[in-house]
């Protein structure tokens, strides 16, 4: 079974405050295109404008390191068919070391479900999000999670001029993280394989993916 874990991207959309949403455009309409090609055959190409921190997106280390690996470097194999797994973490106001300890992390991608999803598209998303503490972001890279993800705003919480600890010391780790990921709560805690692979844009550190995950039959 195949699970959805994306948002939807629409034209105009808010996905972090102070970032412009995506424009759609057309470059070839079918009616123009009438014109270039035989009579009844007709496409469409369109055009998008959007910052590279739009809906559900992966960060790359470059994203916070220059020197960093930036999304045409990047491994697949750090993106793609990951075993993963699932920290409950409904209700709390961040995820911390109390979570995590206990669990084998090596290797495996590391979905942080906080149901903070039901809120995207509104005000209240945009507030007092949940977030990884950074003792817990401390572990994970010490582990050597290969992923780290989360349905939420942030994986840092997000003051004023605030400090990035999560995004410091995971990507500083080479370990790529997935912000705004949606419908962790379909998954099983464990025994699934996740994807999340962003196009190989040379000098980009975030983009945005179709990130999903393969659920083995019980």
């Amino acid at each position: 079974m195949i699970i959805e874990l994306s948002h939807r991207i629409t034209e105009g959309m808010t996905t972090y405050p102070g970032i412009p949403g995506p424009v759609l455009g057309t470059h070839l309409s079918r009616e123009d295109s009438r014109e270039v090609y035989a009579e009844g055959t007709e496409f469409h190409i369109g055009t998008i404008t959007l910052t590279a921190n739009t809906g559900t997106y992966l960060d790359t280390p470059y994203h916070r390191y220059a020197e960093g690996p930036d999304l045409s470097q990047l491994p697949i194999e750090r993106m793609a068919d990951l075993p993963g797994l699932v920290v409950r973490a409904e209700g709390r106001p961040s995820v911390g070391l109390d979570l995590l300890r206990e669990l084998d992390v090596r290797g495996r991608a590391v979905l942080l479900h906080t149901g903070w999803d039901r809120h995207f598209g509104t005000d209240a998303y945009l507030r007092d999000h949940p977030y990884l503490e950074p003792e817990a972001a401390a572990w994970l890279a010490e582990q050597g999670a290969a992923l780290v993800g989360i349905d939420s705003l942030n994986i840092d919480a997000t003051p004023p001029k605030g400090e990035r600890p999560a995004h410091t010391l995971l990507l500083a780790a080479g370990i790529p993280l997935v912000e705004h990921l949606t419908g962790l709560a379909r998954l099983p805690v464990s025994g699934f394989r996740f994807h999340a692979a962003p196009p190989m844009i040379v000098g980009l550190g975030t983009f945005p993916v179709r990130a999903y995950a393969v659920v083995r039959a019980a």
